[in-house]
Formats: C-alpha cells, sequence, structure tokens
C-alpha cells in the first residue's frame, strides 16, 4: 500500500467475526443487484450501477475476523477516459478488535488522486463504507445502490461528509 492508496476507517460496536460477515454481505450495503459469490475464497461476483459503472470483482482472501480481500478483475467507469484505472486493483477490508468493537480500515490499493474517477469514488466509497456499511452493521440495515438509481443519494453524501 502507499499513502496515496483511498482509505477510510470507521469503529462499530461489533465482534469482527461479525464485522467480516456484514463486509460479505455485498448486497446490504455495496449494490442489492450484485451477481454471484461473496463471501469466499475464489467467489467472482459483477457489481452494476446502469450503465456508469461495472466490475467483475473476485475474493482473494476472506480471514473470518481479520481481514476481506478483492481483486478488481474487470472494470467500466462511463464517465472516465482511461478504462484501466481500477483493473487490477485490490480492495482490502482488515479488521482489528478494539475495546468495545472493531476498527476495520478499508484500503482500495491503486485508487490514487492521480486517477481521473479519484474524486467521485473517493465520495462513493466514503458513503458506501461510514454510511452503508456502518449502517448495516449497527442496524442491520444498510444504503446499497440498486437498480434504477444512480448511485448514493446526494443528501446522504453531504451528511457523510459533514462528519
Amino acid at each position: 500500500m502507499s499513502e496515496q492508496d483511498y482509505t477510510t476507517t470507521i469503529r462499530v460496536p461489533a465482534a469482527p467475526t461479525d464485522v467480516s460477515t456484514a463486509v460479505a454481505d455485498v448486497r446490504g450495503w455495496w449494490g442489492a443487484d450484485v451477481q454471484g459469490g461473496t463471501s469466499r475464497v475464489g467467489d467472482i461476483f459483477d457489481y452494476d450501477v446502469d450503465g456508469i459503472h461495472h466490475s467483475r470483482i473476485r475474493v482473494e482472501e476472506a480471514v473470518p475476523g481479520e481481514r476481506v480481500v478483492w481483486r478488481v478483475l474487470e472494470n467500466h467507469l462511463a464517465f472516465v477516459q482511461d478504462q484501466s484505472e481500477w483493473v487490477d486493483t485490490t480492495i482490502r477490508f482488515d479488521l482489528i478488535p478494539v475495546d468495545g468493537g472493531t476498527e476495520l480500515t478499508f484500503t482500495h490499493v491503486g485508487l490514487v488522486p492521480s486517477y481521473e474517477c479519484y474524486d467521485v469514488c473517493f465520495d462513493a466509497w466514503g458513503f458506501y463504507i461510514r454510511t452503508s456499511l456502518d449502517e448495516l452493521i449497527r442496524t442491520g440495515v444498510g444504503r446499497p445502490h440498486r437498480s434504477g438509481e444512480n448511485g448514493p443519494r446526494e443528501e446522504d453524501v453531504r451528511a457523510m461528509l459533514a462528519q
């Protein structure tokens, strides 16, 4: 990892094994319409946002209570010129037990500020990790993208950024 890779950390009042279970519930926090397996090493899933974003992702590591790692195999972002920006990047969820719960550090290794998609991806990942995944862990209900939506609602992103 480099210092430039996108990263964010949240602390949640849940055991590390419960947090890794929530991370694997991709339909519960990132994309309700995700196709494919999302919890076991070797699983491949597709994430789609209505002609705007498509990713095919493979689960590389799934160590309950410790770490989840994905590799982006294919990616298309309709709003950037270089369609290789996400390809072969790694998405990591590192879990550390802390007093009263778990510290989850999310890092998209290879998503760097020089990429055209960085600002949009920064906002989107911030929402999905700091709001949707956090709420899924705390309440059992996240805010995943659903077909027909263009991504996180503007008011949700503004509220997340104000925190």
